[in-house]
This record gives C-alpha cells, structure tokens and sequence, in this order.
C-alpha cells in the first residue's frame, strides 16, 4: 500500500511527494525502495503488486525503474485502506485464487529482516490451513499514543499466535500506560495475511458495498478496460479502513506478537528514535550549529543553508525551501492539525 500521504511528516511529506518516496533516515534509499528490497529477497517480484493514487505512478518508475509496471494498480482517488485492499485481493483472485496474500504499507521500517521473514512464512503456512487473518503484532517497547493496539485473548493453545479480543486506536498516555502495564497489549503494524478467498469473503460478510462493487469489474481485470472501470469503482467506495471495517468486527482475526525492530515511522518524533544522536542527545539531518541544546530533532535539507540554534530543549525543527516548522516534541499531534488547517485555506494549498 503506498497511496497514503503522510500528513503527520509535513512539512517534509507534501501531497506531491509523500514520506514513502524519501529518503527519511538519511541511508540512500526512500521507504518503498527499502519496503520493496525487503519482500522481494523472498517473495518474487512478479508477485508483487503495489496500489497507489495515480499521482504517483511516475515516482514509483523512477525509484523501483524494474518494477513491472502491470503490477502497479492505480487508485484514482484515496478511500483509505479498505478499498485499497479489496482492489489487491480482488485482482489477486483472478490471477490466482488458490494465492496467499501479504498486504504490507510502504512506509514502515524493519530492522530485524530475517525474523520477519519466519514471521511471514510461518503465518502463510497458518492461515493456509485456517480460514482466519493473521494480523502482526509488535510488542510495544513504551507507551506511544501514536499507534494503534491490539488486545489478544489469553488462551491456552500452546502457539504463537493469539485470538484478538479488541482494537483500540491511538490512546491517551494515560490508558497507553496501562495497555503496556497489562502485558495484553500489542502496536496495530497494519501488516496483514490470509488467503485471498478468505479476505474477500470477510469484504462480503462485512463490507458487502465494496465487495459488489469489484466483484462486478473483476472481469475487466487484467483487460484493457481495468483503469477505467476502477476508475469509477473508486468514486463508488466509501472512505474506511480495513481496521474498522473488518478487523474490529470479524471473528476470525489472530494476532501474531512479533518483535523484528518495527516502527511506522509515522511522526517525527518515531524518526528520532532511529537517528544517530549527537553527545547531547540530538538527532540533526543537515546543515547545523547547535549551542546549549538537548533532545532535539532538526531537520534541514534546504541545500547551501545552515541552521543555527541555541538554548533549545525538546524541540523538533523542520526547515524546507518553503516552510519552517518548530515544535514541542512532545506536542507532535499538533502537526495534523496544522496540516487540517492549511486545508481550509484557499491561499495555503502549495504548503500541503
């Protein structure tokens, strides 16, 4: 899934250039370049598909140029991660549909690559003998109320895996205290496998609207009829995640605890966690002088431009070609509601 914009990243992530096609950790390659590495040293890159607004379908061929261009599939407006997913597995089917599927966002960071990779295997060799969703979960190292949790069902099967008892999304600090106090409590990774005749079957249980509405073009799929036909498909869907449509209502959903070095890297603050720090605790990208200052995130990429701070404590700074953004670290949420904001404002769209 690589549609989404990112707007807790602005003003780095822009509606015309996302935070999946950055290079956000400063190594030499953008999360969907990493993301895309990082399944095709096992799965095969033919069975590969990435879903994405058509707006990005040229930076896609730039940064993955052998990517086979048939497996991008073209959303034309965004309607969030339900129809996204029923768009995939809808197409999947008619290729394939005896196919297990892995659906994956593009943004996300793994370290631990090998233990992800059992993780998947294991839950492809599960789900192929269960009519269940697997979902991973990771075990939360802090109590962030950025993340999305899990709650699992403590049952006596000796397994790995856990029947989920409930969702929750971003928590108060308070109530995210308790959930990892509690040891019940998993990070939502929004990494989800089943077999592709079981997804569809729960769009039919529980979104019968998306589900008719691509079982009646899946015959146009991989015709030349598909974009259009999607095309107006999409205006059709509502607005809903695979969260709320299915998983917060389905019985037959699992959850897989898993510990592979995760983050959504969905807020700065999640970004600071995996920069190196300086000897005051400071994760800097760019050009910058730092005086009497701790526990910063500064960021600057605006070439030939040095930035100089003193007395700073806890900030995150941001400074692009044509915004410049200081915040409280721990005030981060403030960021979407900025980006909300320039929404309303007729002269501020070339900011978003």
């Amino acid at each position: 899934m690589a549609g989404g914009v990112g707007s807790r990243f602005w003003p780095m992530s822009r509606q015309n250039y996302p935070k999946q096609f950055i290079d956000v950790l400063n190594c030499g390659k953008t999360l969907i370049q990493m993301t895309y590495q990082r399944l095709s040293r096992f799965l095969n890159p033919q069975n590969i598909l990435i879903v994405t607004n058509s707006e990005y379908i040229t930076l896609i061929k730039e940064q993955l140029p052998h990517f086979p261009e048939e497996n991008i599939l073209s959303e034309p407006v965004g309607r969030n991660t339900a129809p996204c997913i029923a768009y995939g597995c809808f197409k999947i089917q008619k290729i394939n549909p005896n196919a297990t599927v892995l659906v994956c966002p593009s943004d996300h960071l793994i370290l631990d690559e090998i233990r992800f990779q059992n993780i998947i295997f294991h839950s492809f060799q599960i789900v192929s003998q269960n009519s269940i969703i697997m979902t991973l979960g990771i075990v939360p190292t802090r109590p962030d109320t950025g993340y999305g949790y899990i709650q699992f069902e403590e049952d006596n099967i000796q397994t790995p895996y856990h029947k989920v008892k409930s969702f929750t999304e971003k928590p108060s600090l308070e109530i995210a205290e308790y959930f990892l106090n509690s040891g019940e409590y998993l990070w939502n990774s929004g990494i989800f496998i089943a077999s592709v005749n079981h997804f569809i079957q729960e769009f039919k249980t529980y979104l019968p609207d998306i589900y008719e509405i691509f079982s009646q073009i899946q015959q146009d799929m991989l015709t030349p009829h598909e974009i259009s036909q999607v095309n107006e498909a999409y205006l059709k869907c509502p607005n809903i995640s695979i969260d709320y449509g299915i998983m917060e209502k389905t019985e037959n959903v699992y959850v897989y605890p898993s510990d592979f070095g995760w983050s959504d890297l969905g807020t700065w603050a999640s970004l600071y966690e995996h920069i190196p720090l300086d000897k005051n605790h400071n994760a800097l990208q760019g050009n910058i002088l730092l005086f009497n200052s701790h526990h910063n995130l500064i960021n600057n990429k605006t070439p030939n431009k040095i930035v100089v701070i003193e007395g700073l404590d806890n900030y995150i700074v941001v400074d692009t070609t044509d915004v410049l953004l200081i915040c409280k670290k721990n005030h981060e949420q403030f960021i979407k509601e900025v980006v909300n904001q320039l929404k309303k404002e007729r002269n501020y769209e070339s900011y978003l």
